[in-house]
């Protein structure tokens, strides 16, 4: 039961794909050292809430061995209703609901890749913009061309998978680093998390990544690859800086 928990906890870090996106796009607020975190922390309340009403309404509405042994279990809880709701309908708003969340992190890739490039961490191709439009369209291909690479490469599982994994990491080095920066001094108002909250979210995301890892080792070394691939950039750009600096 334990690692049922602790495989789900691990699974559901998924959920939680556009939250830490929104960090991108929290300095065009007016004031984001306060309206951001109410944001952040309201929209985890609030997709928390929800997510637990849907997994109570599916578990009294389906058994529950019916919902693992399914490869759709909304979709059994959907037959159950009064509604006759087709099949291909019930997919077709799946498909849109991945599709849109699928969109929006390549809209964040692409930024993320546009801004490492501007701060010289990445080739500074990736910082060159259209002249009228201003999107970093060889960012916006690079990252099309790797997300396709991924998709011919693995499942839906896989990849979501591989992106549980690849968060929890990122998780681990943020809580981490803000325990750090807590001994800098900033002489501007700025949000503060107790620190017990960053110490918690560390060992945690540790233990969930172990898990994942020790549960299907070839997730880890798909992730691996890609943080490979994104050194190689780095070492790359180092390389090119340093030759032109000579």
């Amino acid at each position: 039961m334990v690692f049922a928990i602790v495989g789900g906890a691990s699974l559901a870090f998924y959920a939680l794909i556009g939250f830490e996106d929104s960090v991108n796009v929290a300095e065009e607020t007016r004031d984001p050292s306060r309206a951001f975190p109410r944001a952040l922390f309201g929209g985890l309340a609030i997709a928390g809430v929800i997510y637990l009403l849907v997994t109570l309404t599916a578990s009294m509405v389906v058994p529950t061995a019916d919902l693992i042994g399914s490869d759709g279990a909304l979709l059994e809880v959907v037959r159950q209703g009064p509604l006759d709701v087709p099949v291909k309908l019930f997919s077709a708003i799946a498909l849109l609901a991945v599709a849109n969340g699928a969109l929006i992190n390549m809209i964040m890739a692409s930024r993320l890749v546009y801004g490492m490039s501007r701060r010289g961490i990445v080739p500074r191709v990736f910082e060159r913009v259209l002249p009228v439009r201003r999107t970093p369209h060889v960012a916006i291909a690079f990252t099309t061309l790797v997300a396709a690479v991924l998709i011919s490469t693995g499942d839906l599982g896989t990849l979501a998978d591989t992106t549980v994994v690849l968060l929890l990491a990122v998780f681990s080095v943020v809580n981490v680093t803000a325990l750090v920066l807590r001994r800098d001094s900033v002489d501007h108002d700025h949000f503060t998390a107790p620190r017990a909250l960053p110490a918690l979210g560390a060992v945690v995301s540790v233990a969930l990544l172990a898990d994942t890892l020790i549960g299907d080792p070839s997730i880890g070394l798909r992730a691996a690859l890609l943080l490979a691939g994104g050194a190689v950039l780095y070492l790359v750009n180092r390389l090119v800086v340093g030759r032109e600096a000579t």
